[in-house]
């Protein structure tokens, strides 16, 4: 690899490592907690996201071992607020999957222009989650919005 900071560089890969497995703890709760008419597709659509996740942390465990690094066992901040709306859970969702792709922006940062694989991969997950934080932007906005939704 040309001249990227292996620690630097598998220490944010840890990083995500960790942040998407709290994501599969995290969302699989919140398939737990949904009750109402809609809860088959949501349900659905969490634990979808928890499978994800736990793809997601596999490919950054995969790249720390590529770069001779130790895989992390620990799991990202799980927040519990106890609220279990649909429109909080989406709200804590939002908030997980923004600082998320910020990580996955600190990663392309170190490996732009020194290492094909890393920033592909990179790149890769910044589409994937840009997707998920627009996905769940949508979900947020009420029917007939075209404006993004703004958290207040």
């Amino acid at each position: 690899m040309n001249n990227i900071e292996e620690n630097k560089v598998i220490g944010v890969l840890n990083q995500i490592m960790e942040m998407e497995l709290s994501g599969v703890v995290r969302y699989t709760h919140y398939s737990l907690m949904v009750y109402g008419y809609n809860r088959i597709p949501i349900v659905s659509w969490l634990k979808s996201n928890a499978l994800e996740g736990l793809d997601h942390a596999g490919r950054a465990g995969e790249m720390v071992t590529m770069l001779g690094g130790h895989p992390s066992l620990k799991i990202g901040d799980l927040l519990e607020t106890k609220k279990h709306d649909i429109g909080d859970i989406l709200r804590e969702s939002m908030d997980h999957e923004t600082e998320t792709l910020s990580v996955y922006y600190s990663l392309l940062e170190l490996v732009q222009d020194k290492s094909v694989v890393l920033e592909e991969y990179a790149r890769e997950m910044i589409h994937a989650e840009e997707l998920h934080v627009d996905e769940v932007n949508k979900m947020l906005r009420n029917p007939g919005d075209i404006k993004p939704f703004e958290a207040k």
